[in-house]
């Protein structure tokens, strides 16, 4: 049971509003303005299967950096498009966002006023973009898409396009956003689905083939494509989502600095050259590919959650976002996280005590946010419920936010995995 944050205001910034529709005038502005952002860079967006294609329909695409919002709108000229944007790309500018038709939500929500903006959006012909991973990729492969995203489809029976970008997260890693690389950009827009097909495939089915359009690997692109990152900061910031080291099995304590990633445990180091693969420069290379360090993680996460041996409690700061003009700090509170609860945030604020509770199937994924910029440059996570948002900075545990992401995906996986069981079970 929640017991929400007691404000001095009690108005919260209402998400289950309607977005309006793009004016025609702000379409070729916001092509402008990204024509204009786009002129430093190396980019391609090609069309593929879209043909006499006109809206409405919808775009699905990865997410690796706010450069794929200028590509899309590159692809999309001269139609209208309303973007999903969760609140805090609202922060100090809700009446802009507002005026462009974004769609605003609360990541990982269970927000029915989604689904009725998006249906509205598409019955009034425009095009519906959305990013199904609902964050950007931390190291550069696909994400956990919800089969929600399947009955989405099936019930707007719009075409759909995948879109998916290359290069966007060589040239911005999420976990070192601040520090551009040089790289080539190419993004593919490809129609998946026809009405026809919508109609005629199961809901899994859709899944099916939205995930495999989406399947994307940065550092194979890389590869293919010849691209060398020269940087020699090029690895700062790689400890943030490969936080356990192989060597001496040793979490939290990787750190990175120039094109090197070192243990500060068992002194093991690595250096990222810059075709983008791992060489110990001492010992064996565990994984000389980035993507398949990550991967190992997750597995190690997943054993420690079979075994019960998982749980995240420590105590954080937290700010709060009700509104979208400033983040409310809270102070400090509490932050459990395992198999059985999920997520509970306990704290105090007003002298009244608060306490927010995440059951492990109302949260598939967890909104993870390196050096967030937009309260204090350290790494945090938002816990969001229908209409509030808790970004939680731990106080004492370092560099566990990946793992904790890892962490929610597999739990809320195993738990819907036993929810069905249980269902075919009582249908016997």
């Amino acid at each position: 049971m929640n017991i929400d944050v007691k404000y001095k205001s009690t108005k919260r910034y209402n998400t289950a509003k309607y977005p309006i529709r793009q004016p025609k005038f702000f379409v070729g502005l916001i092509w402008l303005l990204s024509k204009i952002m786009l002129l430093d860079k190396k980019y391609k967006v090609e069309k593929i299967n879209m043909e006499g294609l006109k809206p409405p329909y919808m775009i699905l695409s990865n997410h690796m950096s706010f450069i794929d919002f200028e590509l899309v709108a590159m692809g999309t000229f001269p139609h209208r498009v309303n973007n999903v944007v969760n609140i805090d790309g609202y922060y100090m500018r809700p009446w802009l966002m507002e005026l462009i038709g974004a769609i605003c939500t609360r990541k990982f929500t269970m927000d029915m006023h989604l689904i009725r903006s998006i249906r509205k959006v598409l019955k009034r012909g425009d095009v519906l973009c959305m990013y199904p991973e609902a964050r950007y990729s931390p190291c550069g492969i696909e994400s956990y898409i919800p089969d929600s995203v399947g009955m989405l489809v099936k019930s707007n029976k719009v075409p759909v396009v995948a879109v998916v970008h290359r290069g966007n997260y060589l040239h911005s890693p999420f976990w070192n956003f601040r520090k551009k690389r040089k790289a080539q950009h190419h993004t593919t827009m490809t129609k998946i689905l026809t009405v026809d097909d919508i109609q005629k495939m199961s809901v899994d089915e859709i899944n099916d083939t939205i995930r495999k359009a989406l399947t994307y690997n940065e550092y194979q692109y890389q590869k293919d494509s010849g691209i060398l990152i020269k940087e020699k900061y090029r690895a700062e910031g790689l400890h943030k989502i490969l936080y356990h080291c192989p060597a001496c099995k040793t979490e939290s304590k990787m750190d990175s600095k120039g094109a090197e990633i070192f243990c500060r445990h068992c002194g093991k180091r690595w250096v990222q050259n810059e075709d983008g693969i791992l060489k110990a420069l001492n010992g064996e290379t565990e994984f000389a590919n980035i993507p398949d360090w990550f991967r190992w993680e997750r597995k190690m996460v997943e054993k420690q959650i079979e075994s019960g041996e998982y749980k995240f409690d420590d105590e954080v700061d937290v700010y709060s976002m009700p509104r979208c003009w400033r983040f409310e700090p809270l102070g400090k509170a509490r932050l459990t996280h395992d198999y059985e609860n999920g997520f509970i945030l306990e704290g105090e604020y007003n002298n009244q005590k608060y306490r927010i509770h995440r059951m492990p199937l109302q949260t598939n994924s967890l909104h993870v946010e390196y050096d967030f910029q937009h309260v204090k440059p350290f790494d945090c996570v938002d816990i969001s419920t229908e209409n509030d948002s808790f970004y939680c900075y731990p106080m004492t545990k370092e560099n566990v936010l990946t793992k904790m992401a890892f962490a929610t995906e597999i739990i809320y996986e195993k738990h819907l995995s036993q929810k069905r069981a249980n269902h075919n079970k009582n249908l016997k």
